[in-house]
């Protein structure tokens, strides 16, 4: 049993495989990250602008979110070999990762809201811009009399 293991790992042609299946997950892992810097240098030559497009913005960085998204399953696939099981295996480990992407956006937003309650207080009591000023008590004057 121990021949046919050391034969497996001697054979130049797997080897010439496997190396050739790294070279091109580099390649293409690199063409993803420059493509990703140059969208991250676009925004920033964007918001130089005084007037620029928001939604030009948020639609370049949502670019680079999906972008992101793609070189991580893509390094799943290749580098944890995932690439090579079947479809329960590969389901099983993907939905738990995309709803890790929603507890992140959900956290976001209780975070966000969090914020926003706490600088109102939750309206328990008037916030301190809402808060009139009284002015201090003074004796009424009656008529006809003077100071």
């Amino acid at each position: 049993m121990s021949a046919i293991t050391t034969a497996h790992a001697i054979d130049p042609e797997h080897n010439k495989a496997q190396v050739k299946r790294i070279w091109k997950a580099f390649w293409i892992l690199l063409v993803l990250t420059i493509l990703e810097l140059a969208l991250g240098l676009t925004i920033y030559n964007i918001e130089l602008n005084a007037n620029y497009n928001e939604h030009l913005v948020l639609a370049l960085k949502g670019t680079i979110c999906i972008l992101t998204l793609a070189k991580a399953f893509y390094i799943i696939s290749i580098f944890m070999h995932l690439g090579d099981e079947v479809r329960n295996l590969i389901m099983s480990l993907a939905v738990p990762a995309l709803s890790f992407i929603w507890f992140i956006f959900a956290f976001i937003y209780d975070g966000n809201s969090f914020k926003n309650l706490r600088n109102t207080d939750a309206g328990s009591h008037p916030s301190i811009e809402n808060v009139q000023q009284h002015p201090a008590a003074t004796p009424a004057i009656k008529e006809g009399e003077k100071n």
